[in-house]
């Protein structure tokens, strides 16, 4: 979860390459390639694992900035196959997911600042490569026709990254309403809003454990007073720069705060494998260049680092299915050369 995507396609992947062979991703079986074309990315599966949630500037679907749409698995099978867009087409949209019972879906969206694409300014700007974190995202609740069925967040400034929780209860979401970009949590209709992290720094693409009684993301630390100016100084611009953070693990209230790796560089994406006892998430730190990502696994308690994926230079988004039987992520193989990063699907093999 949880980028504005556009912009990291741009940076990262200038390039794409065959890399080590596939058969060395032991774990995955039957890649199934779903989307065909343009920037597709945080796909995530349905309560009933029958269905994908994810957004796409597809521009084959006349679309110039990200849009939300459903993709139903047994339908889907090739390029001619449009998934059904569930979010107004105004403004920019990002982070979307099921709700309970799956005919709605809640997602973010900049359409009450503006019906066009917010501008993303200069994204490489003094060689940094930088999120933008627009002040007019709030969350959204949409049915499956499209229709806006409530609006979650209405404080002033960035809340995005929303996911809820496998009881249904709870969603988790980024806000910078403390001043900071930091987690917050509310009850599934949107009541009872509590900030989780209080450190300085920036909170945000969480997931809930399969119990639901925690919560994995990803995290900067600024440390130096250097590093402390820079991000209060890109924050106030509504802008990121995401090249440092780890991953983190905490309960829902926020207690019992963990980091989990200390790789250094850019480790983020993360989720809990359907035991509870190991995450996933995307990595750049083997590489030299800093554009080359891929899935990792680890154990909760920070031991048996386990690279997943090898092929093309950019993988990141997974997520296992609610019954543990697949895997979706998102990656840049098989785009001939283009930039375009798509949607997979995978058999998961322990």
């Amino acid at each position: 979860m949880r980028i504005l995507f556009s912009a990291m396609a741009a940076f990262f992947l200038f390039a794409s390459f065959h890399g080590d062979d596939v058969s060395k991703e032991k774990h995955l079986a039957n890649i199934r390639q779903l989307t065909f074309g343009g920037d597709n990315a945080e796909a995530y599966f349905s309560f009933d694992s029958k269905s994908l949630v994810f957004q796409s500037n597809n521009a084959a679907w006349g679309l110039k900035c990200d849009q939300i749409f459903v993709y139903e698995i047994s339908k889907g099978g090739g390029a001619a196959y449009k998934p059904k867009q569930v979010s107004t087409g105004k403004g920019r949209t990002t982070c979307a997911y099921f709700m309970p019972g799956d005919k709605q879906v809640l997602y973010a969206s900049t359409h009450l600042g503006a019906d066009t694409c917010p501008p993303t300014g200069d994204l490489r700007r003094g060689g940094k490569y930088l999120w933008p974190i627009y002040s007019t995202y709030d969350i959204f609740v949409a049915d499956g026709k499209g229709k806006i069925k409530k609006r979650l967040t209405d404080s002033p400034g960035y809340d995005a990254e929303a996911t809820v929780s496998p009881d249904g209860k709870k969603i988790v979401f980024t806000s910078t309403r403390s001043g900071d970009l930091e987690l917050w949590t509310m009850n599934i209709d949107g009541s009872n809003v509590k900030q989780v992290t209080n450190q300085l720094g920036y909170d945000g693409g969480a997931f809930f454990s399969p119990d639901s009684k925690k919560l994995v993301f990803r995290a900067s630390r600024p440390k130096t007073e250097a590093d402390i100016k820079e991000y209060k100084d890109f924050l106030a611009e509504g802008l990121v720069a995401p090249v440092s953070m780890e991953i983190y693990t905490c309960n829902v209230d926020g207690s019992d705060l963990k980091q989990i790796t200390n790789l250094g560089k850019a480790n983020w994406a993360p989720y809990y494998h359907p035991s509870g006892k190991k995450i996933m998430f995307s990595s750049n730190h083997h590489s030299q260049k800093g554009y080359d990502f891929q899935l990792y696994m680890i154990n909760e308690d920070g031991t048996g680092l386990e690279q997943i994926t090898t092929e093309s230079i950019f993988n990141s988004f997974a997520m296992f299915s609610p019954d543990g039987k697949k895997l979706v992520f998102c990656s840049n193989r098989n785009n001939g050369g283009t930039r375009d990063t798509n949607v997979f699907l995978a058999d998961w093999v322990e």
